[in-house]
């Protein structure tokens, strides 16, 4: 899939790009070229892609990774000290930036792994995902993001609460990352009309009425598409306070309780309806003075708690030019029908190819 020159080409446009995206912690130009003659012989042929954070190219997928021929040309921006680790991240130049509008956050806490796909200087990179990790920055940068079931893949996280992810330029390249990293992956072609559910708030969010319309307008176009038949909808618990003490170790009977009813809904929710659908955020994506009083994970971290995996596919734009990401939902184990499921999605609201070019392409 790259040559010595493509791969020259790529570490180039990192070069040139990064001083002001800030997607990268660090760049190895050297050992990535070293890699690349015995990658191309394997499945990946030197297929170029990022690690998360300082510590991405020791974890299980990206081992596998490059087990298959991918070739790790850095590691990206996750957040730094004194910030808030939902919303942004610190590369090696500075503060990221979202690529389609620097005046605002990427997300986090994968930042720069959704700013270098989106900038299209890598096809794919990794993420992990502990309340919206992966999905927040791939729905704020305009990129397809994969959060795996819980424990379906290693995950140092000793809450259990993070789960392994990935940030794609499509559903497409999700899925060459999933059939590397998971032994006996086997592709699962959606049939259709796909039975789903769709809600903006869960029951209890406070989505912004911007964010909801891009995404109802979303849904409404898959319906007329014959992707998704709707019915009933799903209202949870809010999980703020059962993850908040989860993630702190000091969960008790109430915060037991709240997590053990939403599992009970959200069973027998899948038990009749294989696919959920929600905005991935109540908000568009904020400024780079912080997120204020507003929890952006509202409407992901119910499902760090409960273990399904969930997909971000881009939706659209709100008036002022942020991306806008539709949450898809598949019970537990699920994973190969969820991206079957999201390349449907994707086509139907994008057509062939990815869901948009890359932002350097869209502005010329």
């Amino acid at each position: 899939m790259a040559d010595s020159g493509e791969l020259r080409a790529v570490l180039a446009s990192i070069d040139r790009e990064d001083p002001g995206l800030c997607a990268f912690l660090d760049v190895r130009p050297e050992d990535a070229l070293a890699r690349l003659p015995a990658a191309s012989r394997l499945p990946l042929a030197g297929l170029p892609f990022a690690v998360k954070g300082p510590t991405g190219l020791r974890s299980y997928a990206a081992r596998r990774l490059i087990a298959a021929g991918g070739v790790p040309v850095g590691s990206t921006s996750v957040p730094g000290p004194g910030t808030h680790w939902q919303t942004w991240g610190l590369g090696r130049h500075g503060r990221t930036v979202n690529p389609w509008r620097p005046d605002r956050t990427p997300g986090g806490s994968s930042a720069g792994s959704a700013a270098a796909v989106a900038a299209g200087l890598v096809p794919l990179a990794t993420g992990s995902d502990g309340a919206g990790s992966v999905r927040i920055p791939a729905a704020w940068c305009g990129v397809f993001g994969l959060k795996t079931t819980n424990g379906l893949l290693p995950s140092p996280d000793r809450s259990g609460l993070a789960s392994a992810g990935v940030l794609a330029a499509s559903a497409a390249e999700a899925e060459t990352y999933l059939r590397c990293v998971l032994d006996g992956y086997a592709d699962v072609p959606p049939e259709l009309p796909l039975s789903a559910a769709y809600s903006p708030d869960l029951g209890f969010a406070e989505t912004e009425p911007e964010v909801a319309a891009v995404v109802r307008g979303a849904v409404r176009r898959l319906e007329a598409a014959g992707v998704v038949r709707l019915g009933g909808g799903l209202d949870l618990l809010d999980p703020a306070a059962a993850w908040l003490a989860v993630r702190g170790g000091d969960a008790g009977p109430p915060e037991a309780e709240v997590r053990a009813e939403n599992d009970r809904r959200l069973d027998a929710f899948f038990a009749r309806t294989p696919l959920l659908l929600t905005p991935v955020t109540p908000n568009r994506p904020h400024g780079h003075e912080g997120p204020g009083d507003t929890f952006s994970t509202a409407l992901t971290w119910a499902f760090n708690l409960s273990g399904h995996p969930a997909a971000s596919v881009p939706a659209g734009f709100t008036g002022d030019g942020c991306p806008v990401g539709l949450q898809l939902v598949a019970a537990r184990g699920r994973d190969a029908e969820l991206l079957g499921a999201a390349g449907a999605v994707e086509r139907a609201l994008w057509g062939p190819g990815a869901p948009f070019a890359h932002v350097r392409g869209l502005r010329g």
